[in-house]
């Protein structure tokens, strides 16, 4: 009867060459890491630069945003230009407050709705099986290929047979069927690991109960990240296309009238494209370490 013989391989000089496994180095000398880190400066600076010019355009005085070549950095701040945007803002037919209510009920309403008709949808394609699955998920994918404005006709009749047109609805239910936010969350639940789902069940879980207690929880930075993208879009909607009545329009729209004043108003609408620029990021910047998450990590393996 033959022994079985352990060989060990913890001394690794002893172990011949082709059997060693193959080590990756990082080979790079510090002249590449300075070259690449001033790559990355140079592109951050490129990327910060409208940025910083929104901001210091917004404290310039008239002078100096009509001067030419213009200058990127403020040389006597004021904030004229906030209280010129004040001033215009309170001889509205509505009241300013007005058309904050509005935004903040369209922009919470289908933000809201997208990641959760997001989320509902995406679970039972990542891990369920059932027939027609992979063809309403091919549908989805598809209606990703198609601009805004194609399909803007379509969803204006749509809207007008429901008899919401003119109404809050109208901008928000369009906003809960966007394909990205489902392809998104589709793809980080597949990465859970099934375990999870089936330990659950052993335990007596529903899948209403799976779905609220075991997979939203671990695909947080996802639908952190999809609410992120949902907000801009909804913050940024002013509503022409669908709203009527001055009392239901959004911030956006107000603004935008602003600015359209022509060169008298230029200072007040350098003061509008810092607030409009300034929510979102404000938002984005709460919740960037989620942000960070979604676009390292590789999601739960088994």
């Amino acid at each position: 009867m033959r022994k079985r013989v352990i060989v060990d391989y913890s001394d690794r000089k002893w172990v011949p060459f082709w059997m060693r496994a193959k080590e990756t180095r990082l080979n790079r000398s510090k002249a590449g890491n300075g070259l690449l880190f001033g790559l990355m400066f140079i592109c951050g600076i490129f990327m910060a630069l409208p940025l910083v010019m929104v901001v210091n355009n917004a404290l310039k005085p008239l002078d100096e945003l009509f001067q030419y070549p213009p200058k990127i950095f403020v040389r006597n701040p004021t904030m004229e230009n906030f209280t010129d945007l004040f001033v215009l803002m309170s001889d509205t037919w509505v009241p300013f407050s007005r058309y904050i209510i509005n935004t903040i009920i369209i922009t919470l309403g289908g933000m809201v709705g997208h990641v959760l008709c997001a989320s509902l949808a995406a679970y039972p394609l990542a891990k369920h099986r059932f027939p027609g699955r992979d063809l309403l998920f091919n549908m989805v994918i598809l209606s990703m290929m198609f601009s805004w404005t194609v399909t803007q006709i379509p969803q204006y009749l749509i809207i007008s047979l429901m008899g919401i047109n003119n109404t809050y609805l109208a901008l928000i239910l369009p906003a809960w069927s966007f394909g990205m936010g489902l392809y998104l969350m589709k793809q980080f639940m597949e990465q859970l690991p099934d375990s999870l789902m089936e330990s659950a069940k052993i335990d007596g879980a529903g899948e209403f109960s799976i779905f609220w207690r075991i997979v939203m929880p671990n695909v947080k930075p996802a639908w952190l990240t999809l609410a992120i993208f949902q907000f801009q879009y909804m913050w940024g909607n002013t509503g022409g296309t669908f709203l009527r009545d001055e009392e239901l329009k959004p911030l956006q729209f107000a603004l935008q009238q602003i600015v359209q004043g022509g060169a008298a108003r230029a200072g007040a609408g350098a003061a509008v494209t810092f607030v409009i620029a300034a929510v979102p990021i404000t938002f984005f910047l709460v919740a960037q370490s989620n942000i960070m998450e979604t676009m390292t990590t590789s999601g739960m393996k088994e």
